[in-house]
């Protein structure tokens, strides 16, 4: 009987714990099955319309399989998710229009402006200045708050950079707004002019090249590379002006050139041609220096240095090589009086002075020689007290 029962104890247990699996297949399988027959009623209806799936973008994203176990489990609250992750707003119209303003192709610019403005200045500005062309004989327009379409203030730090772009709906705008140049602002003249009117910047000149060396027919070339030969210079440079000679500076064991060469020009011309020309600055896809090179025939002739002053004698022998309108003092040139008057050299040849000092081993020779003997004592004895 004990084993029958407790057999039949195991027989129980193993029953229950079978329906308790049974219950809670049933339970996810029922779970399920509304998912299954939507994938289900989805894919039929697709395959019969032949539509496209539509995938809603500003819905909330899914919940994930760790997720939705906590919420069966009754740990996850979806009203806290929903705070943390709001699902995003559609953009309307008007905040796209405002987002992003599309840049006109009418505008101005405004410079000379305080770092301390702002865009309300600019603005308060344009529509005060523009409000009495209306009566006026002027012919210009009003231009309010709305015309102006887009405003960049360009800021470095805290502080913009000085100058601002303006874009109005129409060139009539644009000209209503120019009219109002060297008008004040925050006790400044401002510059207004058309955002696509370049005239009046300050082009590229030649002062740099021009302060270094002195303009001439020659022209410096640097940064050329190594394996460069005189046909490809003269290919590159002849269309600025005919070339007399190039010059490039080679090594004497390979012949190659060392980095840099003269061009010399039939004249000025060809080498400045050459420096205001931005393709001549660009060689084998290398930025060449561009200088005028020194001309030696214009150097400045040396001054006569390191000539003797004239003695006494020549100048009595160029007064009477001269003839005698040279005899008189009052005649005798400049030159040949400074000179006359100049001190002589000191000589190095001391041999006959007096205070020459007499070398050590004639000193040591002729010096008196003493007495080596042993000096008697005079009886004398020295006492510290």
């Amino acid at each position: 009987m004990a084993t029958e029962r407790g057999t039949e104890s195991k027989k129980e247990k193993r029953e229950r714990t079978k329906e308790k699996k049974g219950k809670s297949l049933g339970r996810l399988k029922s779970s399920e099955r509304p998912l299954d027959e939507d994938v289900d009623n989805n894919s039929d209806n697709e395959e019969l319309n032949g539509d496209e799936i539509e995938i809603d973008l500003t819905a909330s994203a899914p919940l994930s399989k760790k997720k939705q176990r906590q919420l069966k489990k009754g740990k996850l609250d979806l009203a806290k998710i929903a705070r943390k992750n709001p699902p995003p707003k559609p953009a309307t119209e008007d905040e796209s229009a405002t987002a992003a303003p599309s840049k006109s192709p009418f505008g101005v610019w405004i410079g000379n402006l305080s770092y301390d403005t702002t865009k309300e200045d600019v603005i308060r500005f344009i529509v005060a200045k523009t409000k009495d062309n209306d009566t006026n004989d002027s012919g210009l327009v009003v231009v309010e708050e709305k015309d102006i379409t887009r405003m960049n203030l360009p800021k470095k730090g805290t502080k913009i950079k000085g100058f601002a772009y303006v874009d109005l709906p129409s060139s009539k705008h644009v000209d209503a707004v120019v009219a109002l140049n060297e008008s004040h602002l925050n006790n400044r003249n401002l510059l207004i002019k058309n955002s696509s009117s370049f005239e009046g910047r300050p082009e590229e000149h030649l002062n740099k090249l021009l302060l270094k060396n002195t303009p001439s027919h020659i022209l410096f070339v640097g940064n050329l590379p190594f394996d460069v030969t005189d046909d490809l210079l003269d290919e590159h440079f002849k269309q600025y002006g005919g070339i007399i000679k190039i010059r490039m500076a080679t090594f004497e064991d390979t012949g190659n050139c060392k980095g840099f060469a003269f061009i010399d020009f039939k004249d000025q011309t060809g080498s400045t041609e050459a420096l205001k020309s931005k393709a001549a600055k660009m060689f084998i896809n290398r930025k060449l220096r561009l200088e005028y090179g020194e001309d030696r025939s214009k150097r400045n002739p040396r001054k006569l240095a390191g000539k003797k002053p004239l003695q006494s004698r020549q100048v009595e022998a160029l007064v009477n090589k001269e003839g005698p309108e040279l005899k008189d003092s009052t005649s005798v040139p400049k030159f040949v009086k400074k000179e006359c008057h100049l001190a002589p050299k000191r000589s190095r040849d001391l041999s006959d002075s007096p205070n020459k000092r007499m070398k050590s081993s004639v000193a040591l020779a002729t010096a008196q020689r003493a007495s080596a003997a042993i000096v008697p004592s005079q009886g004398k004895k020295v006492v510290f007290d």
